[in-house]
């Protein structure tokens, strides 16, 4: 991320959107189990939430420096801090009971590479494990935030089918205020 994408990431305005809109909307009748997996936590704001809700949440950060700062600052919590690349991850089938990703999808640089991460949450959910994501849609504000960064909005029309062939079924996607949030299900 560039330096004030990381700022506005850490702030106190996106906690509280986090906290009192993108969480609360997507969550809002999502069961994820007891196991959870995040994707992209970045500082970790979206962690603090998803912790109270599960019994082992394990965290998967792309950035190494996000990822030990996060691991620091989750010591001795119900969290497990993972550094590594959600195209490939190193858990075993069917591990988790569920699995979330906020705002963090449009950092993955192309779409085969989106759609590998898929394919690896369908891998490692549970049968029947639900997944849960939001992330922003396509516009040109946005995109000049993104200056020096990485910046691949999915398509909220194509998040259907893309999710279907990584192996969810009862996709269900829709589009609010702050973007789209999904919900799939790992297939049975």
């Amino acid at each position: 991320m560039n330096q004030g994408h990381l700022e506005f990431c850490a702030s106190p305005q996106w906690r509280q959107a986090i906290e009192e809109t993108i969480l609360p909307e997507a969550l809002r009748g999502v069961a994820l189990g007891d196991d959870v997996l995040e994707i992209g936590p970045g500082p970790g704001m979206t962690t603090d939430v998803l912790r109270t809700m599960a019994d082992r949440l394990t965290a998967v950060e792309f950035d190494p420096e996000l990822a030990d700062a996060l691991a620091r600052r989750m010591a001795g919590t119900n969290v497990q801090v993972v550094g590594g690349d959600a195209t490939h991850m190193e858990f075993p089938d069917d591990r988790f009971t569920g699995a979330a990703s906020f705002h963090m999808l449009h950092h993955i640089p192309t779409d085969g590479a989106q759609d590998l991460v898929f394919a690896e949450l369908a891998r490692v959910l549970r049968s029947g494990g639900t997944l849960v994501a939001a992330d922003g849609v396509e516009n040109e504000g946005v995109r000049l935030f993104h200056a020096d960064d990485i910046y691949n909005p999915i398509d909220p029309e194509t998040l259907d089918r893309r999710l279907s062939r990584a192996g969810f079924v009862s996709v269900d996607v829709r589009v609010y205020d702050l973007g789209w949030i999904c919900t799939a299900i790992a297939s049975m």
